[in-house]
């Protein structure tokens, strides 16, 4: 028989075998924050994954694999987060952040803003695609990290975050699993947009996992990012 999935079936408990450093008060933001996926998730395309351990695990603790790479205070922007991932479950663990949440999909947007408010996270909630953002002069080298998961391939990714950071900025890319093949394909978007690769790898029960940070290292090129589609279509 197929699980039930309630809010009631996320516990503090449960949270805890995932994130074992949770406060009472941050274990109870992410219930309501797994309530409020699971209760959207019946109309909108939020999530496959909705079991509560796996929310727990994939979701959420993956989410916070990168928190030491980002400094205290930093403007930070999520870069096509979708149901709010990395970008909320780090923003509940590390309220000292100043997020924005950037998505292509208006439902997503909606949610994401009425998530937030509920969750007391300040958060700028913004309706765009990556490429057209980062031709905002007010987004535009602007923040000290971007955050992706899952979006895209490596050399892809840079194009649409890059331009977002100022110089000394990173670009944190979260992978599951080895990232060898993907690092190589990248090496032309690293050169032409000026960046360095770090990439560290993370053991956990529920799977390996990585996060590449690329460090901007000069002014981003003004002919990037390209229209939209465009470095999907043409990688770096």
């Amino acid at each position: 028989m197929d699980e039930i999935i309630t809010a009631e079936s996320m516990t503090a408990e449960l949270l805890r075998e995932a994130i074992p450093e949770l406060t009472d008060e941050q274990a109870r933001r992410f219930i309501i924050y797994y309530d409020e996926l699971i209760e959207r998730n019946r109309s909108v395309n939020l999530t496959r994954i909705t079991s509560p351990a796996e929310v727990a695990q994939k979701h959420f603790a993956d989410s916070l694999l990168g928190m030491a790479m980002i400094p205290q205070g930093a403007r930070v922007i999520d870069v096509g987060t979708g149901a709010g991932f990395p970008g909320i479950p780090l923003a509940i663990m590390r309220p000292d952040m100043e997020l924005t949440l950037v998505d292509s999909l208006g439902k997503r947007v909606r949610f994401l803003e009425e998530v937030t408010e509920k969750l007391g996270i300040r958060a700028r909630c913004i309706h765009a695609r990556a490429e057209d953002a980062a031709r905002n002069d007010a987004l535009r080298a602007h923040f000290d990290i971007a955050l992706t998961r899952a979006v895209a391939p490596m050399n892809v990714l840079l194009e649409l975050t890059v331009p977002f950071l100022k110089v000394g900025g990173r670009s944190l890319m979260y992978k599951a699993g080895g990232v060898e093949a993907e690092t190589e394909a990248c090496s032309n978007a690293v050169k032409v947009l000026s960046c360095s690769l770090t990439v560290a790898g993370f053991e956990v029960p529920w799977g390996a996992r990585t996060v590449v940070s690329a460090e901007k290292l000069a002014k981003t090129p003004s002919a990037y990012p390209r229209r939209a589609g465009t470095a999907q279509k043409k990688p770096l």
